[in-house]
């Protein structure tokens, strides 16, 4: 264990040593090329923040508005019927908009129900196979200017989808 962390701790330095090395022998500028990536970082970073300001706003707005819990509660009698547990649907929900907001759905989840207990590791599982997808399609398609992300949009939410089910009946055929 003592060598992984030595490894690690020298990692970064060692990278940062093997650029500046690198750079030398092509007679590059270093700092200069520094320069120019960190202007170029701003201005991605004012090009994506009016879309992450957006995206803030409209996640703060459905968790606080109720309307999670009335779909959950509309859609719980179809869930049965497939034998999706509903204690699950909050995550499943939010996973594909906000990545701290399905975390501490998680957390809660596995506080309440615990780690080795099937919804636990069914929570568990779908964090591992699902994506925060409405948040990196709109910083992607952000920064390379995309406008129509209905296609993207409807893709993506079906891999979630897919990967969320796929999770639930993996768990319960191995455990």
């Amino acid at each position: 264990m003592q060598i992984v962390n030595f490894i690690s701790n020298l990692a970064m330095p060692l990278v940062i040593l093997l650029i500046v090395i690198y750079s030398s022998l092509e007679k590059n500028k270093v700092f200069d090329d520094f320069i120019e990536g960190a202007k170029e970082g701003i201005e991605i970073v004012l090009n994506i923040l009016p879309t992450l300001i957006g995206l803030f706003i409209a996640i703060g707005a459905l968790k606080d508005s109720g309307i999670l819990d009335m779909i959950i509660r509309f859609i719980t009698p179809l869930l049965s019927v497939i034998h999706f547990p509903s204690e699950l649907m909050p995550l499943a929900m939010l996973r594909p908009i906000s990545g701290s907001g399905a975390t501490a759905v998680a957390i809660n989840i596995m506080k309440t129900y615990g780690v080795d207990n099937t919804i636990g590791m069914m929570a568990s599982v779908i964090m591992g196979s699902t994506e925060t997808t409405i948040y990196t399609i709109a910083i992607y398609t952000s920064c390379v200017k995309i406008k129509k992300t209905r296609g993207i949009i409807f893709a993506a939410l079906t891999a979630d989808l897919i990967g969320i089910l796929v999770s639930v009946v993996v768990c319960r055929i191995m455990l």
